[in-house]
């Protein structure tokens, strides 16, 4: 039995299981730009690469939500704006009615309905587009991945995109100390992770050169901060800083980083998943409630 006899429609199952049409999206999130998220104890950084040319200005991986809000994207650009249309007018229509911002969480479990819909649906197909969702509210940081199969994953860290794996190394090794870094620290944090997935210079050896063609989109929001994305002056003076903490860092062993060690589903590597409340993290689990 032939894959193509399967994979002509999302609602058709093929033998072993899958739904080829899902398996599709979840390929074009990996062709996109590496983008990272990370948490630390009152804020939350979002960092993206945009590639640029000589003929054209680099597009923004990164899109302002709400003032508490923002979300990075890999994948296809014009899904990522379907889907933050949703957003952005769900944020509006929450503070318009109860004059608060939306919970994060909440927020989550409808995009996910909004998206688990079209993998049910023939005359649809799945969003082939990778959301790392950055919020703050009453619940503090909050940190999310979606992913086209429609599960979301609250997370400390994550990257999604091409050649990611070089950048969620990075994160686990440095996992623990996000929670004690100021917010200067932790974007420093984001930027290094991203240089990490950017293929390295074999003749000079240095990522630095490799990453010069590539626009570096930062973006922050926590406690007292509403989202905020940084000008081109300040990514350029957090570029600086981040050359002084990877000289001071502890060398690293090499990194392959066209390697991707993600399941299937995208899953993050267990470390990166957030805990429930009163457990431990579970890998194996991802959670797409419906709203009562």
């Amino acid at each position: 039995m032939f894959r193509n006899q399967y994979d002509g429609d999302v609602s058709v199952w093929s033998p072993q299981g899958r739904l080829h049409q899902v398996e599709y999206a979840m390929e074009a999130v990996k062709q996109g730009t590496a983008t990272v998220g990370l948490k630390g104890r009152d804020a939350v950084v979002l960092v993206a690469l945009g590639k640029s040319s000589e003929l054209s200005v680099a597009m923004r991986k990164i899109i302002p939500i709400d003032e508490h809000l923002g979300i990075a994207i890999a994948g296809i650009t014009a899904d990522a704006r379907v889907l933050s249309r949703f957003l952005h007018s769900s944020c509006l229509g929450y503070r318009y009615n109860y004059n608060n911002v939306y919970p994060v969480e909440r927020l989550m479990t409808n995009l996910g309905n909004k998206m688990q819909c079209t993998t049910q649906r023939y005359d649809r197909r799945p969003y082939g587009v990778g959301l790392l969702v950055a919020g703050y509210d009453q619940k503090g940081p909050n940190l999310y991945q979606v992913m086209p199969s429609a599960v979301n994953y609250n997370c400390k860290a994550q990257s999604i995109g091409s050649r990611s794996q070089g950048a969620r190394t990075y994160l686990e090794r440095n996992l623990e100390s996000f929670l004690e870094c100021s917010n200067d620290e932790l974007i420093c944090h984001g930027i290094l992770a991203i240089k990490n997935s950017q293929p390295i210079d074999k003749l000079s050896g240095e990522q630095e050169k490799a990453a010069a063609s590539s626009n570096i989109t930062v973006a922050i929001v926590g406690k007292d901060q509403p989202f905020k994305m940084l000008s081109e002056e300040q990514v350029e003076q957090y570029t600086k800083m981040t050359n002084d903490m990877g000289a001071a860092a502890q060398p690293q062993p090499p990194i392959n980083p066209d390697d991707d060690d993600d399941d299937e589903d995208g899953r993050p590597p267990g470390a990166l998943i957030e805990p429930e409340d009163g457990g431990a993290a579970e890998p194996q689990v991802g959670f797409a409630l419906m709203e009562h």
